[in-house]
């Protein structure tokens, strides 16, 4: 992609607070982004072959929204932590295998998509975020659920298509946790915290392709209470 090209991209983009620029074959950052530092709101890089985020990227203070699904990122600089306002983080598709240390720090972050990455296990930074409504596991290599799990503050959490087959009992404390994906993972009924049914406030728990049959989660004692939650909220978005 030419100059002139990105030059007229940014120059909308100073107007609108918005950058797009995606599908263009970009291997890097664009580092004139920078000049925009101080009025860009949204950055969308997605479908580029950008393996790297330059710890410049902490220095975009009002950004809000960042988005590079599918990339080529291994890891993330723990600038990006910085983006005290950010609140939508998409990185699907990508090759990352951690998060930066200090990703707790993103305080406003309500959104958060990891799907199709290489994640082995559910990172404890997210459980310090308290706005966190949505966030996407899915399609990694997470085998297992740890304990930290239950302070995490999503109302939705995403882990299909893992290789889970073990969950702590913690997730049933999950404060906010309305609907827990767990669809295609590895799991035996036996490994299935009763507690999420009887003593949660999940009301859609979705665990289809495991290693059981779904009539056999019927006959769990705590069903029923399930059942209540659910169909509750059924009722209210009808």
């Amino acid at each position: 992609m030419g100059n002139s090209a990105l030059k007229a991209h940014l120059e909308t983009a100073q107007k609108t607070g918005v950058f797009q620029l995606t599908g263009k074959g970009l291997t890097e950052f664009p580092e004139d982004l920078q000049k925009l530092a101080s009025n860009l709101r949204t950055i969308d890089l997605s479908n580029n072959k950008i393996e790297l985020l330059p710890p410049l990227v902490g220095k975009f203070s009002l950004l809000k929204s960042l988005a590079l699904n599918n990339n080529k990122l291994t890891a993330l600089p723990e600038e990006l932590c910085k983006l005290k306002k950010l609140e939508t983080l998409h990185l699907n598709g990508n090759h990352l295998r951690q998060l930066p240390a200090a990703f707790g720090q993103l305080l406003a972050l309500k959104t958060l998509g990891l799907s199709g990455n290489q994640l082995r296990t559910v990172p404890t930074q997210l459980c310090g975020l308290r706005h966190l409504d949505v966030v996407d596991l899915s399609k990694n290599q997470i085998q297992n659920v740890p304990d930290s799990v239950g302070e995490l503050q999503a109302i939705e959490l995403n882990l299909n298509q893992n290789q889970i087959s073990q969950i702590s009992v913690q997730i049933s404390h999950c404060p906010r946790l309305k609907v827990l994906r767990l669809e295609e993972n590895c799991l035996e009924l036996s490994m299935l915290p009763q507690s999420i049914l009887s003593d949660s406030q999940i009301s859609l728990l979705a665990v289809e392709g495991n290693l059981f049959e779904i009539k056999k989660l019927r006959e769990l004692e705590g069903y029923d209470k399930y059942m209540e939650r659910f169909t509750a909220t059924k009722k209210k978005f009808a």
